[in-house]
C-alpha cells in the first residue's frame, strides 16, 4: 500500500499550522511508531488508537506501522491529533478513500471505546485550517457549535471513530447499540460587568475618568482606602465599552477556546473583565505553563479590562512581567523550540490602598505605619509601570450627606456607554486613515506633527511639567493623548487649554 496521508493542525498561541500525518505499514515485527516532535500526551496516542479502532471495528495490521507528523521540526503538543493519526494508519490498510482522506483535516481525542473527546482551542484550529486552505475539518461532535462558528468551511461533527471511518468510505456494520457522543464541559461564563454606573454615589471625578478611559483604552489606577469603592469603580468599566468588532470578537473567542473555558453558540461580544488574585504567579497573568501554553490573565482579557485589586501586594516580577505587553498589545512566550503568540491589548486597572494599614489620610482612624512603610509599600509599584498608567485619581470615602442625598444615579451605564460611542466615532474618523482606532494606539510623533500639534497657549501647562521635571517623553505623549479623549467625550474638535489642564490632572491626581 502507498503512504497514506491526511491533515492535522498544530497550535503555537492562537496561530495554528497545518501539519502532515503521514503513515506507512511495512512488514516486520507489530509496532506503532511516532515521530515528528510528538510531546508525551501525543506519544501516548499510539495505545489510544490501538483500542478506538478495535473496538470501532476496523483494527490495525498485526505490522510494523510508522506515523511520521510534518515539518518534523515543529513541535506538536496535545492529543488533538488522534484522530488524524488514526485515520491516516487505518487508511494503510486499503479500506478507505485515500484521496478523501488526504484533503480532510483531522480534530479529536479518541476515548478507548472509540468516542471523540472534545478539546481546547477548537476555533483557533478551524481558523487556521481555513486560511491555510482547507475545506473540510473533522471535529468532535462536542466542539460541533465552536466549529461552525468560523464561515466558509465545511465541519462534519462526529460522535465516534466509527462515523469519522464511514465519511472516509469504510464499510463499517453500525454499532449494536447506540452510542451516546461526549458533550463539551459547561462553558465558563465570561464576566463582563457588575452593576450599573449610576449604583456609584459621590464619585463625579471618577465616573467622569472612568468615561474618559474608555474613550480612548487608557489605563487606570485609584489610590484610596478601604471601602472608598475602587472595586465598584473598575467593575462599572466594561460596561461603558462598545460592543467588540468582528476581528476582536474572534480573537477573544479564541483565547477562551484556548484557556478551555468555552465559546457556547457564538462569539463573545462583550468585552472582557479579568480580576485575578494578588497571589497570582507570573505564569498565571502573562501565560506559559509546560507542553501546550496557555493563554494567562492579560490574554483573557484582551479587548477588556484588567483589573488588579490591591496591586502593591503582587510580587514585582509579576506587575513588571506587564510593562512590554502594555506597550506592543501582545505577549510572545519563547520555549526552546517553538514561539507562542497570544493577543494583550487591554486596558490596566490598578487600585491600591494609601499605605499596608489602608488608612492613612482617612481621618477616621489613626494610622499605624511609619513614613517608610508607606514609601515602602507604594514603591512595589515601579516608576515604569506607573509611567504606562494615563489616569490616576485619589478615591475618599463617601460622607453621610452624599449617602443619604439625590446624587446618586446621576448617569446609567447605558447613557455613558452612548457617549462613549459617539466620542469613539470622532476618534475613529480622525485616526482611522492611519489604522488608529483609540487615542492610546495613537504614537507620538504624528500628536507632536504641525498638523496636530496644539497652539502654545493650550499646551503652555504641559510644556512647563516637560521642562521641570515632572514628566518624562512618555508621560508627555500620553497627556496629549487623554486630552484628546477628553475632547471628543465633549464634542471639541480639538484640545483646549482646560482639555490638557485636566488631562494633566488626572496625570498627577495622585
Amino acid at each position: 500500500m502507498p503512504v497514506a496521508r491526511t491533515r492535522a493542525v498544530a497550535l503555537s498561541g492562537v496561530d495554528g499550522s497545518l501539519v502532515e500525518i503521514e503513515a506507512d505499514l511495512a512488514n516486520g515485527l507489530p509496532a506503532f511508531t511516532i515521530i515528528g516532535l510528538p510531546d508525551t500526551a501525543l506519544g501516548e496516542a499510539k495505545d489510544r488508537v490501538r483500542s478506538a479502532a478495535s473496538n470501532s471495528g476496523l483494527e490495525l495490521p498485526s505490522r510494523r506501522v510508522t506515523v511520521n507528523l510534518s515539518p518534523a521540526s515543529l513541535p506538536k503538543h496535545g492529543s488533538a491529533f488522534d484522530v488524524g493519526i488514526a485515520v491516516a494508519a487505518l487508511a494503510t490498510t486499503g479500506a478507505l478513500a485515500l484521496d478523501h482522506v488526504a484533503e480532510t483535516v483531522h480534530i479529536g481525542e479518541l476515548g478507548l471505546d472509540g468516542r471523540l473527546r472534545p478539546v481546547a482551542g477548537v476555533l483557533p484550529a478551524v481558523l487556521a485550517a481555513r486560511r491555510a486552505g482547507a475545506r473540510l475539518v473533522v471535529v468532535p461532535w462536542g466542539n460541533r457549535a465552536e466549529a461552525e462558528l468560523v464561515p466558509g468551511i465545511r465541519i462534519i461533527a462526529a460522535a465516534t471513530l466509527r462515523d469519522v471511518l464511514a465519511v472516509h468510505g469504510a464499510e463499517i456494520e453500525p454499532p449494536a447499540e447506540p452510542v451516546e457522543p461526549i458533550h463539551s464541559p459547561p462553558v465558563v461564563e465570561s464576566r463582563t460587568s457588575d452593576g450599573d454606573l449610576s449604583d456609584v454615589i459621590g464619585h463625579p471625578e471618577a465616573v467622569e475618568a472612568l468615561q474618559v478611559a474608555a474613550v480612548g483604552g487608557h489605563h487606570l489606577m485609584m489610590l484610596g482606602p478601604p471601602g472608598a469603592g475602587k472595586t465598584l469603580l473598575a467593575s462599572r468599566l466594561p460596561g461603558l465599552l462598545p460592543d467588540l468588532d468582528a476581528d476582536a470578537a474572534v480573537e477573544v473567542s479564541s483565547v477562551r477556546s484556548l484557556a478551555g473555558l468555552g465559546v457556547g453558540e457564538g462569539l463573545v461580544t462583550r468585552p472582557p473583565l479579568e480580576a485575578p488574585h494578588h497571589s497570582a504567579t507570573t505564569a498565571s497573568l502573562v501565560g506559559g505553563g509546560s507542553g501546550l501554553v496557555r493563554p494567562g490573565a492579560i490574554s483573557r482579557a484582551a479587548h477588556g479590562v484588567l483589573f488588579l485589586d490591591e496591586a502593591p501586594e503582587f510580587p514585582s516580577a509579576v506587575l513588571d512581567a506587564l510593562r512590554q505587553p502594555l506597550e506592543t498589545g501582545e505577549i510572545t512566550i519563547h520555549r526552546a523550540r517553538s514561539v507562542a503568540r497570544f493577543p494583550a491589548r487591554f486596558q490596566l486597572v490598578l487600585a491600591a490602598n494609601p499605605c499596608p494599614c489602608g488608612q492613612a489620610g482617612t481621618g477616621d482612624a489613626e494610622c499605624t505605619c511609619t513614613p517608610n512603610a508607606r514609601r515602602r509599600y507604594l514603591a512595589r509599584l515601579s516608576g515604569p509601570l506607573l509611567d504606562r498608567v494615563d489616569l490616576r485619581l485619589t478615591v475618599r470615602r463617601v460622607g453621610t450627606v452624599q449617602l443619604t442625598g439625590a446624587e446618586g444615579g446621576a448617569i446609567t451605564t447605558a447613557e455613558a456607554r452612548a457617549r462613549v460611542v459617539a466620542a469613539r466615532e470622532r476618534t475613529r474618523a480622525r485616526w482611522g486613515e492611519h489604522g488608529w482606532t483609540l487615542n492610546a494606539h495613537v504614537p507620538g510623533t504624528p500628536l507632536r506633527s504641525p498638523r496636530w500639534r496644539l497652539a502654545p497657549a493650550d499646551r503652555a501647562s504641559l510644556d512647563r511639567a516637560l521642562e521641570r521635571g515632572g514628566l518624562t517623553m512618555r508621560g508627555y505623549d500620553r497627556v496629549l493623548r487623554v486630552a484628546w479623549s477628553i475632547a471628543d467625550l465633549e464634542g471639541d474638535d480639538r484640545p483646549r487649554a482646560d482639555h490638557v489642564g485636566r488631562a494633566l490632572y488626572l496625570r498627577k491626581g495622585i
